[in-house]
């Protein structure tokens, strides 16, 4: 997949490659684990940038390569992690109508797998996604059930999903789960964090049930790549009227407490939601929204570029020349709607932008009539607490909203300081618990 608007309000970094089959020389197929197995080997090697003659690539992405320096362009960012300590055999899976295999890796920083996308033998993709090199065994609770529940998606098909509901008959109020920018899974894994498992968990225990779902980016990330049309509306707004209707005729579930939280950028859709759900059957009751930004996204990017960079002890000219070229590509959007339909900036289509810029979230957030709880990590480097100024000197007064900081929390909500940069979701932390306590008052009392 493509990164949907990634490195930006994305807790989980995610890097997408593509090129062109070269026409002076005959290109090998993709087909099997072993193949997979050769080409992550030599891209986490010493030349990289050999793989672009040596492999068929997805012609649609050549203009992405030569905007990141080509293979070896992006090899350079995987210098985040650390250096590879142990890379374990690739194994294929599908996702949507797409060949993937996974590759678990784990550098001196961070574990995660990497995965490439194939269309019929050609690497469409290559991105990160959550570590599967140790499977954890599936934990069971006096408290609560964690039952398969699959969110269906009109004219595509459906996301896997789990309802984690209390034991007995209910029925429970429930929280539908919105992850952040780029394809995350039902967890939200980050790293070595999973947050939404821990919220899904932690409240389950506490009497209220947690609907999670994988993102649609992570299941049909292809199909969403090639949509030159992709806004916020069909990587977020859908999925959520659709949760909340689902949940609505579920037994032990009651229909008049559905609330929608959304981390990051999906508690940035959080207003956009609000909105759509007015014309919706069943509506949710409330909102939870978790290290939001009413700032605009590339804003975001380069604060958070200076930031990272700024923990550098010395910045190299490799470096500063990849710090540029992210620039150099974001000031496009300085002349937006100068953009045609087939321009990506930041690997994404010109409408998703456009989008964003009449997406007036402040305004949108003044409209919400039910209940709303702001939460922010005073230690999150990716969404500040600049932004949570923002939100509390626009909203702060208004009487259905209630806002949360907390000291040395994170983008996760984990415990960490902003200065260890990505180093916190390399831990195996838990979110802290006053957080998921806050979120059950919320819901318990703001009715």
């Amino acid at each position: 997949m493509k990164k949907m608007i990634a490195t930006v309000l994305a807790t989980v970094i995610i890097l997408s490659i593509c090129g062109i089959a070269s026409t002076e020389q005959e290109t090998r197929k993709m087909e099997t684990a072993a193949d997979a197995d050769e080409f992550i080997a030599a891209f986490l090697g010493e030349h990289p940038e050999e793989l672009e003659n040596a492999w068929a690539f997805s012609a649609q992405m050549e203009a992405v390569l030569g905007q990141v320096g080509g293979i070896a362009g992006i090899a350079k960012q995987f210098s985040a992690f650390g250096t590879p300590e142990n890379i374990m055999p690739a194994y294929e899976g599908k996702a949507g109508a797409v060949k993937v295999f996974y590759i678990p890796c784990t550098f001196t920083a961070m574990q995660v797998d990497l995965v490439l996308a194939v269309q019929e033998g050609v690497i469409a993709g290559l991105q990160t996604g959550p570590y599967s090199g140790s499977k954890e065994e599936t934990t069971e609770s006096d408290l609560y059930d964690s039952l398969e529940l699959a969110l269906p998606i009109p004219s595509i098909g459906e996301l896997p999903g789990i309802l984690t509901v209390p034991k007995g008959e209910g029925p429970f109020p429930a929280v539908i789960l919105l992850q952040g920018s780029g394809a995350s899974d039902k967890d939200e894994s980050i790293g070595n964090l999973k947050p939404f498992r821990d919220l899904a968990e932690g409240l389950g225990e506490r009497g209220i049930a947690v609907y999670r779902f994988d993102k649609r980016s992570y299941v049909y990330g292809m199909e969403m790549m090639e949509n030159k049309h992709l806004t916020l509306v069909d990587e977020y707004l859908e999925d959520a009227m659709n949760a909340v209707q689902l949940l609505a005729r579920q037994d032990r579930i009651d229909p008049d407490r559905i609330f929608v939280l959304g981390h990051s950028l999906g508690g940035n859709a959080i207003p956009a939601v609000a909105r759509e759900m007015e014309s919706a059957p069943v509506k949710a009751c409330g909102f939870i929204m978790m290290a939001a930004s009413p700032r605009p996204l590339d804003v975001l990017m380069r604060e958070q570029y200076d930031f990272l960079y700024s923990l550098m002890p010395e910045i190299t000219p490799d470096q500063q020349a990849e710090k540029d070229a992210v620039f150099a590509e974001l000031d496009k959007l300085q002349d937006l709607y100068a953009l045609a339909e087939d321009d990506r900036v930041a690997g994404v289509y010109s409408a998703y932008w456009k989008w964003l810029a009449d997406y007036d979230i402040i305004q949108a957030a003044k409209d919400i009539t039910q209940p709303v709880l702001l939460l922010q990590g005073e230690e999150d480097y990716q969404v500040t607490l600049e932004d949570f100024r923002i939100w509390k000197d626009a909203l702060g007064e208004k009487e259905n909203w209630r806002m949360i900081s907390y000291p040395e929390l994170t983008h996760a909500f984990t415990a960490g300081h902003k200065t260890e940069g990505a180093q916190v979701y390399a831990r195996s932390d838990r979110m802290d618990v006053q957080v998921i306590e806050d979120i059950e008052d919320f819901i318990v009392n703001e009715r």
